[in-house]
Parts: C-alpha cells; sequence; structure tokens
C-alpha cells in the first residue's frame, strides 16, 4: 500500500475515531480530511538543484558540512556588543570568530538561541533581521525572508559577504580555503590555482578582509573591503584572477549548500496522527488542527507538507523594538529583495550557476511590497522569537498577532492581507497545542557536529 494510500485510511479512522463516524458524509468533513491530510510531511529528497552539479555528491556534502563550522573565513568582529560572555562569539576587534554554525545552533533546530535577547543575530555586528531555521532549507524557490537570493549556495556566499555577518569576502574566502581545506576542496572540484602566489593573489588575513576599524581625526569609521559590489578586494588583480576567486569561493559556498540539503524536521506526532494513532495528539491539539484547516484559515499560506507556500506576504506587522533598539519600519522586504536577486551576477542565470533554477519573477509586483516569506511551521516551536523580526518571543504572541488581524496601523509600506479571526481564548489555546505539535526529530546527530567529531 502507498504512502498516501496508508496516510488516507489511517486518518479515516482517527475520525472515526474521534467521533468522525469513519467514511464521512459531509461536504465539509471531506473537505476538512483533504486539507488536513494535504499537510502530511514528506520525507522524500528536495528536488534536483540543477544550478549546484554537486548537490547530491556525498564527498561535498561532508566538505560542506566541515565548512558550515570552520569559522576561519571570518573578518573582525565590528560590533562593540561583542563583549567576549557566552552570548557572543568574541570581542570586538577579534577576528576568525563567526562560522554559519554560530547563528544556525545544530542543536535548536538550527535558529539563533545563542545571541543576547535571542531576536536578532550578533555576528560581526547585529543583523536587522531574525536568523531563519536551516531545516527543510533546500526546498524553497527563493531565500532571505525578502527573496534576495535563489540558491542555497549564493545564499551562503551572501552571509560570508555581509559585514553583519561574516565581515569577510570572496578571495579571503578562496584563500583560506586553500591554506586549509586544499585536499578536500580538489577532491571535490579539481586543482585549485595557487592562491598563496602574492604576485597575483594580495594576502589577505582575517584581519584585513571585510570592513576594518580605521581612526582618524574626525572620528571612528570602516574602511570596507571586499563588500559586493566593491572591487577594492582585488587591489590590482588581473580579471581571470578575480574570477577564479569567485569561481573558488562559489565552489565552497555549493558544497555547503550540499550540507543543508540533508537538514530536515521529520515527520512529527501529528502526522503520526494522521496516519492513524489515534493517541498521537490530545484532544486540544485534534481541536486547533482542524481549526488551522478550517475557519482561522491558517493553511491559506502555510499550506503543504512543510506547511509553507513559500510566497511573500504584508501581515500588517509593525515593527518593535527588538535587542538592541533595532527598528527596520522602512524594509521594503520582498520588493527590494527580488529587485536585487534580478540583478545579482551571481544568481543561478549567471556565469557562475551550473544551470538556471528558474525560480525568479519577471519583475517585482505591487504583492512584494513590504511583503516577507511565509516560514515554514515544522519545528517552529523550538524558535526562541518569531516573525522577520524577531519581535514576539512566544506563539501564543504570533497566534494573538494573527487573530487580531495584524496590526491597525502596519509600519510596512503595501497592504496587510490578513484580516482579525475573532477567536475565543479556548481555540487560540487549541492552535498553539498543534503548532507544538509538528516538532519532529531533526537531523541525524553525526550532522549536529564536523565530520570526525562524534
Amino acid at each position: 500500500m502507498a504512502a498516501a494510500e496508508r496516510a488516507a485510511l489511517g486518518f479515516a479512522l482517527v475520525l472515526a475515531s474521534c467521533g468522525g463516524g469513519g467514511e464521512s458524509t459531509s461536504t465539509e468533513s471531506e473537505g476538512e480530511r483533504a486539507a488536513l491530510l494535504s499537510l502530511r510531511y514528506d520525507d522524500g529528497p528536495p528536488p534536483e538543484d540543477p544550478s549546484n552539479r554537486v548537490a547530491d555528491d556525498p564527498a561535498a556534502r561532508a566538505f560542506g558540512r566541515r565548512l558550515f563550522f570552520d569559522p576561519s573565513f571570518s573578518g573582525t568582529l565590528l560590533e562593540g556588543d561583542n563583549d567576549g560572555t557566552s552570548p557572543t562569539l568574541g570581542q570586538r576587534g577579534e577576528f576568525g570568530k563567526v562560522s554559519c554554525a554560530g547563528c544556525h545552533v545544530p542543536e535548536t533546530a538550527f535558529v539563533d538561541t545563542r545571541s543576547p535577547h535571542r531576536q536578532v543575530s550578533l555576528a560581526a555586528q547585529w543583523t536587522l533581521r531574525k536568523t531563519p531555521t536551516l531545516l527543510e532549507v533546500a526546498f524553497p524557490p527563493l531565500y532571505n525572508w525578502d527573496g534576495r537570493r535563489d540558491s542555497l549556495w549564493n545564499q551562503a556566499l551572501g552571509v560570508v559577504e555581509s559585514n553583519r555577518e561574516f565581515n569577510s569576502g570572496r578571495l579571503f574566502f578562496a584563500q583560506q580555503l586553500y591554506r586549509l581545506h586544499r585536499d578536500e576542496y580538489e577532491a571535490v572540484f579539481g586543482d585549485m590555482p595557487a592562491f598563496d602566489d602574492e604576485a597575483r593573489f594580495p594576502p589577505l588575513t582575517g584581519e584585513t578582509t571585510g570592513c576594518v576599524e580605521v581612526t582618524t581625526l574626525q572620528g571612528v569609521s570602516f574602511r570596507c573591503r571586499g563588500v559586493p559590489g566593491d572591487d577594492a578586494d582585488y587591489d590590482g588583480m588581473a580579471s581571470e584572477d578575480q574570477q577564479l576567486a569567485t569561481i573558488a569561493a562559489v565552489n565552497g559556498s555549493k558544497a555547503i549548500a550540499a550540507y543543508l540539503r540533508e537538514l530536515r524536521c521529520g515527520p512529527s506526532r501529528f502526522d503520526a496522527w494522521l496516519d492513524g494513532d489515534d493517541a498521537a495528539l490530545s484532544a486540544s491539539e485534534i481541536a486547533g488542527a482542524k481549526l488551522f484547516v478550517g475557519r482561522a484559515g491558517c493553511v491559506e499560506c502555510h499550506s503543504g507538507p512543510r506547511l509553507t507556500d513559500d510566497r511573500f506576504h504584508n501581515v500588517g506587522l509593525s515593527p518593535a523594538l527588538v535587542a538592541v533598539a533595532i527598528i527596520d519600519s522602512d524594509d521594503r522586504g520582498a520588493a527590494d529583495g527580488i529587485a536585487a536577486a534580478l540583478e545579482d551576477p551571481l544568481s543561478t542565470a549567471g556565469d557562475f550557476s551550473d544551470g538556471d533554477r528558474g525560480v525568479l519573477p519577471e519583475a517585482v509586483g505591487a504583492e512584494h511590497e513590504g511583503a516577507f516569506r511565509t516560514p515554514t511551521l515544522r519545528c517552529a516551536a523550538q524558535h526562541p522569537s518569531f516573525m522577520h523580526t524577531g519581535q514576539f518571543t512566544s506563539l501564543s504572541q504570533v497566534v494573538e498577532f494573527f487573530d487580531r488581524g495584524g496590526d491597525p496601523h502596519g509600519s510596512y509600506p503595501g497592504t496587510n492581507e490578513i484580516s482579525p479571526l475573532d477567536l475565543t481564548d479556548g481555540e487560540k489555546a487549541d492552535l498553539v497545542a498543534f503548532l507544538k505539535a509538528l516538532d519532529g526529530p531533526g537531523p541525524s546527530a553525526e550532522l549536529l557536529s564536523p565530520p570526525g567529531e562524534r
């Protein structure tokens, strides 16, 4: 019997045990059944990625896993709040402290449970948006809260080049790959250029890559090298060598992307209930599931096996103070993000891609104003904060926000798409209970650390 048939049979039995009478005789119960079954977890592999020829290569996955945990590619910590205490990655002025795992903590659903306040992330500087989970990350068409990237690998390289995150650049990334990981790199991608040839490649260190602090008579400022659109990183390098540095950095990012494709939430108690385990959910959780696909209308955006439509929506959010008083009321969301993606030379339509994913829209539309990507709700109960701002710190606050139909005067451009739900206190509690029942086992233990450490 196929998985879908088993799920349908199991769900029919669950309906019977809950007073549903087995075979439904009403249009409403048939629709409810179909809506709930459409959310059943799919543990099949993510879709193929034509832009990354090593996406499913085991050696690339192992290499990318090692790179994910390696802070050696990062530049100087710029933010004064980096004081060396446990919620930070080091002290201001130190370098080589930021890895992907620093803000995507493997043991806690690959979200940031480390930074002070646990809302937005403190890496080289404070980020302006909450760090999203990496579980199920191989499935969306576009990345970042605003659709700024169209593949996992160019998203990873963007983090390296952001002076808020790694505060580094692609030349230093390439040089560190050569210095520290040459054998593993060449086993996957072939021979590397001689990035230690100082006549061709200006020697960089973690102290000199990215943005560095400069003190002048006018005060303290930052001088930045290697940021997107800035050729200062190359210091007169030949264009052919610039391209070689980019290729190496892209390849390292493609290896990281191969590892990320393995990170899954896994099936939850809700899925066990759909498969016929009538003891898997409480009465409150079952009521919340039916509300989710019914009167609350959550399924309109949080649809499918990952409970996301992977689209961008404006929900009338007014950003509040988070962490160190970060307010982003001028953030146009996908209107800016997708516009940048369409111009990105590192998009999957560009020369450094192995093939076009074909996921970018032709143009920015009015629907993108003030809109942000719908997050997956799989394993979301483990998150310490919610929304792209991280301003809500409990699922109850999230449900209250959607119940009131967003904020009366949402501060973002565009139009609020949601309306009040008028749920009772009991119904809101049922929805929260259901959301907590979506936690799965997460990735296998070996994926939570670099190769060879477990």
